[in-house]
């Protein structure tokens, strides 16, 4: 049994949701799925063992892409990655958002790949389906394996 670590940030209950999904997942390839929701509240630690961040899209301001365009309720989860030597330990970044926004749909999660030099490993809509989860799973199971 492997173990696969993951932290991330749910503000609507988006991303939990997917988290479960992809837990059925990972538990029916016989592997262990520990998840750790990072939050405004969440007391920073220093990570030990490789993860993955899953981000999702929350934005404000502006009207595109550019640089006035700030996320919003993902800022602690970036922050505990930057904590102490937490980023050497990140392997990849999984994003959610709403295609409904165009251009910013996953922008949040494709931010955080370039700002900490980790793939942007895969995406996927809202609370995403068990077809996202088994597609995103072996793509995080490549990573975490290499």
């Amino acid at each position: 049994m492997g173990k696969i670590n993951i932290l991330y940030a749910s503000t609507e209950g988006n991303t939990k949701s997917f988290v479960e999904k992809l837990r059925t997942v990972a538990e029916s390839h016989g592997d262990e799925l520990n998840t750790k929701l990072i939050g405004e509240e969440t007391e920073f630690e220093q990570e030990t063992v490789p993860f993955i961040a899953l981000v999702p899209t929350y934005l404000t301001g502006g009207t595109g892409t550019g640089p006035e365009v700030k996320e919003i309720f993902t800022n602690a989860l970036g922050e505990y990655i930057e904590f102490s030597q937490n980023l050497k330990y990140l392997r990849g970044i999984v994003g959610s958002g709403n295609r409904n926004f165009n251009v910013q749909f996953n922008l949040t999660a494709n931010r955080y790949a370039e700002k900490y030099q980790v793939p942007m490993i895969a995406s996927y809509e809202l609370r995403g389906s068990k077809f996202d989860a088994q597609r995103i799973y072996d793509k995080i199971k490549t990573i975490i394996e290499e």
